[in-house]
């Protein structure tokens, strides 16, 4: 029996016999993703796919009796990377809570904490965000930049009381333990707010946006990519509803009315407050995160903004919650977030 096990949100594979004994764990590569495991019950071989901040999804076969790891197949990439590390780090979180952090960037940076990075999350419905191969993630990194993924609370990282630990009236702990990750990432050396970008896409678009307006100082750019903004009528917009079990509803009782009111990122916006460069995107045909949730976010900002910098609406008039976009329409996207992200951090490119 072959199992595939969540470490810390990375995966690691361990052989059992089939009365649940312990037989021995496969040596894989670390902090990586598993996307699939392929055997018949009566073949001594294994071929996974496996993946990593700085490996596209590789095919490797694995020999059970020999107990031998093999390359079978890795795609052309034309990018070193042994130039590059991801580490792994944990920091605390405001009650004491140890959240890990996977950190990718060019070997051999020091800690003057004037590095672009870009901090990123989800955070929602018990979904782990595991090691993945991101073309645009090489983008930055090869422009100097750091990437920093928070496994923050409301994911599936460590099981559902990991979930639980941040859903309805208790949203608000996925926001500090983003807010921390900043915090960590400015007080270790790795970046200062000047040069410090956070981004997140639908929850993590709602986390991103939450901080915005929570802790403008901590951020020099923020990108919120299909976000839910208002927490007070979500659930009457399309499929809203259906998410009633993760934020709850503010029409229901007077306690997660006070609950969602206090971190919901529309109603929380300061007149006179001086914010970070900040990209909001949306579709028009996004049934999730309605495109209402970007339009007036961007709206309040405008009008609220005392910085010079600026608040940018992205509207794709023919794309949904992130899916059915073709090539040109992906890279089309990912160019507008890099060259805006470069532009905020490091102007002088």
């Amino acid at each position: 029996l072959l199992v595939g096990f969540l470490h810390h949100a990375w995966h690691r594979l361990a052989l059992y016999a089939l009365d649940g004994t312990f037989v021995r764990e496969l040596a894989l590569p670390p902090l990586g993703a598993i996307n699939g495991i392929w055997a018949r019950r009566s073949d001594p071989e294994v071929f996974l796919s496996w993946e990593s901040f700085l490996c596209p999804p590789t095919i490797y076969r694995y020999d059970i009796q020999a107990e031998h790891l093999t390359l079978l197949h890795a795609p052309h990439t034309g990018f070193d990377a042994s130039c590059y590390e991801t580490m792994q780090v944990f920091y605390p979180s405001q009650d004491g809570t140890r959240i890990p952090m996977f950190v990718t960037q060019k070997k051999g940076l020091s800690s003057s904490g004037t590095r672009p990075t870009l901090l990123y999350a989800y955070g929602g419905f018990g979904m782990s965000v595991t090691p993945a191969f991101w073309l645009s993630q090489l983008c930055w990194l090869e422009q100097g930049g750091v990437f920093a993924v928070a496994n923050v609370r409301g994911g599936g990282e460590y099981g559902e009381a990991w979930h639980r630990a941040a859903v309805c009236e208790r949203k608000q702990t996925s926001i500090d333990d983003l807010v921390s990750g900043a915090s960590f990432l400015i007080e270790q050396g790795y970046t200062c707010p000047q040069r410090l970008a956070l981004m997140g896409m639908s929850n993590g678009g709602l986390l991103a946006a939450a901080c915005l307006v929570q802790h403008p100082e901590l951020f020099a750019a923020v990108v919120c990519q299909s976000p839910l903004t208002d927490m007070l009528r979500y659930h009457r917009f399309t499929v809203g509803a259906h998410l009633v079990a993760e934020y709850g509803n503010a029409e229901a009782d007077s306690e997660q009315f006070r609950a969602l009111f206090a971190y919901s990122p529309l109603h929380n916006v300061r007149a006179g407050e001086a914010y970070p460069a900040t990209l909001l995107t949306t579709a028009e045909n996004d049934l999730r995160a309605v495109p209402a949730h970007a339009m007036k976010f961007a709206a309040a900002l405008q009008a609220a903004n005392a910085s010079p910098h600026p608040i940018l609406l992205c509207i794709e008039h023919d794309g949904g919650h992130g899916v059915g976009r073709s090539a040109r329409q992906r890279i089309d996207a990912v160019s507008k977030i890099l060259v805006f992200l470069l532009q905020a951090l490091v102007p002088e490119k």
